[in-house]
């Protein structure tokens, strides 16, 4: 499908959380290209962004994690660009998934070799490291100076959000070309309507 390689939207580079909200990608025809839609998937787009190692051996249990983060992140960005209220239970999640992971190696006991620090690596907190990487981020994004730049793409169906830069407010050309497309589209029809 020719739509699912869409250059990152700007900010996506910068903010992973971003590219992480923009990660179901609505296309004309009411289809959405998923790029979390299975483990495997979900492990590549960890691992192209320096979050898991190749082959994790995802299971389904965590690519559903990272997909129902990504809903509540695209709720925070959706609340703060229209200027409403968070939901509670978007802002919970959020701060769930940073505080489930530890910040520092934590005490191990072994008894043949005794008391050491370590941080232990089993798939389960590959990805709880990636969530809280990731939920981090979009508190970053959220309360720093480029929240006022966060702006959903102008074109529709497109649901993605990018970072503000002058007037541009589409989240690649494809967009910004269809949203032009359809404003002569209607001024065409208007004027042949008078």
């Amino acid at each position: 499908m020719a739509d699912s390689a869409l250059p990152p939207a700007p900010g996506e580079e910068q903010y992973p959380s971003l590219a992480l909200a923009n990660s179901a990608i609505a296309l004309p025809g009411g289809h959405v290209r998923d790029l979390l839609g299975d483990p495997a998937s979900a492990n590549e787009w960890l691992t192209e962004r320096g979050l898991a190692p190749v082959d994790i051996g995802m299971r389904e249990m965590c690519a559903t994690q990272l997909r129902a983060l990504r809903e509540q992140i695209r709720g925070l960005l959706a609340s703060r660009t229209a200027g409403l209220p968070a939901l509670p239970a978007a802002v919970a999640a959020v701060n769930d998934a940073m505080t489930r992971v530890p910040t520092a190696p934590l005490l191990q006991w072994d008894d043949k070799n005794g008391p050491y620090r370590a941080t232990p690596h089993p798939t389960s907190e590959i990805v709880d490291h990636a969530l809280a990487t990731l939920a981090a981020d979009a508190a970053d994004l959220l309360t720093g100076p480029d929240a006022e730049r966060l702006t959903p793409c102008g074109s529709t169906p497109c649901n993605r959000y990018l970072l503000r830069h002058g007037r541009r407010h589409w989240c690649s050309t494809r967009c910004g070309d269809r949203a032009r497309a359809a404003r002569a589209y209607a001024r065409r029809t208007q004027s042949g309507t008078d």
